[in-house]
């Protein structure tokens, strides 16, 4: 998960929250006495209805609710909306929610995550998307979308791009999408999505089981080609050596790095290397604050490139993720490490207590184990891609979203 939170500073006078309250709002009457109070409360520029649960007649109502308060708000949390609720209940609940968002002419934050969406709500979400074009932080995680969901949402943020220009709205700052196995299915998709938002800041992609070949086509065909990113969270996915690569050629271009997040991604000494070795070459990486390598099978060795890398070129880092790899805690090199952190009054790593020690005949072994064939089902040409997507652009707001699908469905999406 990345560290670098957005933050919009909202105070809490100006946040009407029932987060976390379990209420179950079913009918109109049920969330009444709950919209009384939102619509009698001034200034209102943040809704965070997270940790609850509601229904289609109480969505209806809401929606309407909101609107008393549409030119202020600019921060909306649905989160964990739909505990407890059927498949069909969704999509009905969204075709009331959504639509009524889109009429917040400054709403730049919006959280969907933890929500069952699937393939069966991506419907009312894509139509969302694509033309939402006042949002700058999309936080849509957790959702059980799959690969061809993931697939859909990224052709939606390529439209968005589209409609923002047009529209003459910035792109869009933030991208959390984790836990949704996006896999490689989605990556042609949501690499052409992203590339066409060149303002994206933090794109977070944790846990969605992405393969090395579409690691390595999302980094090259898209991450690399975003100048101002300063998060790049790619937890727990399978980047491996063939990843790697891609992200060390990517360095340089990310000057404004703030946070690199790799952990649980099978790097291993050979991955690790090439990304060192581009830290080695390239400039100071002044604004690295966050660097996480967790069980990545990393060794020795790569603590000691660690150790001239740390010193030499990230003068600002202050955190440093290590544990779950193969290495002695009293290494010299972590030694070195920490001493280098409490120079700069930064304190030690964190505790290293899940370490792995290989015996003496392993550590002798080369690492020769073959990489699974790993390949994309369908590598689409980008540029093609996108021309295709241009010509789907949604230029009538109530275009239904039966065509849309349909739409889409012809767009070689698989």
């Amino acid at each position: 998960m990345i560290s670098t939170v957005v933050d919009l500073g909202i105070a809490e006078e100006n946040t009407f929250s029932l987060a976390g309250k379990a209420h179950k709002f079913d009918s109109e009457s049920d969330i009444e006495p709950i919209l009384a109070q939102l619509k009698e409360a001034k200034n209102v520029k943040k809704i965070d209805f997270s940790g609850n649960t509601i229904g289609i007649e109480a969505s209806k109502s809401l929606s309407e609710a909101i609107l008393v308060h549409k030119d202020t708000i600019v921060e909306v949390n649905f989160s964990d909306l739909y505990t407890g609720r059927l498949n069909t209940e969704i999509p009905q609940s969204l075709g009331y929610l959504l639509p009524s968002l889109l009429k917040l002419p400054n709403l730049t934050y919006i959280n969907l995550s933890d929500n069952a969406f699937g393939l069966q709500t991506i419907d009312p979400i894509e139509d969302y998307l694509a033309k939402a074009v006042s949002i700058e932080h999309l936080i849509l995680s957790n959702n059980g979308m799959g690969p061809f969901a993931g697939a859909r949402i990224g052709g939606s943020l390529f439209k968005l791009a589209r409609a923002k220009k047009a529209a003459g709205k910035p792109s869009l700052k933030t991208f959390v999408c984790g836990r949704n196995r996006l896999e490689n299915g989605s990556i042609n998709y949501l690499a052409v999505g992203l590339r066409n938002h060149a303002d994206l800041k933090i794109v977070s992609l944790y846990q969605n089981g992405i393969r090395p070949a579409g690691i390595s086509k999302l980094v090259e065909k898209s991450l690399a080609l975003i100048k101002n990113l300063e998060v790049v969270d790619l937890e727990d996915n399978t980047i491996t050596p063939t990843g790697a690569a891609k992200i060390a050629e990517s360095l340089a271009n990310w000057e404004n790095l703030v946070e690199l997040n790799l952990n649980d991604s099978l790097l291993k000494n050979e991955g690790f290397t090439k990304i060192a070795e581009a830290f080695k070459t390239g400039a100071s990486k002044k604004d690295l604050t966050f660097l996480k390598l967790v069980y990545n099978e990393l060794k020795a060795d790569s603590l000691k490139a660690l150790v001239d890398i740390v010193d030499k070129k990230l003068p600002n880092l202050k955190k440093l993720e290590l544990n779950g790899n193969i290495f002695d805690e009293e290494d010299e090199f972590v030694v070195k490490i920490n001493d280098i952190f409490e120079d700069r009054g930064f304190g030690e790593l964190d505790e290293l207590d899940e370490l792995e020690e290989l015996d003496s005949d392993e550590e002798d072994e080369e690492e020769d184990e073959d990489e699974e064939e790993d390949t994309l089902e369908e590598d689409l040409d980008l540029e093609e891609l996108e021309k295709d997507l241009a010509g789907l652009e949604i230029e009538d707001t109530d275009v239904s979203v039966d065509k849309l699908a349909e739409e889409l469905a012809g767009a070689h999406l698989k």
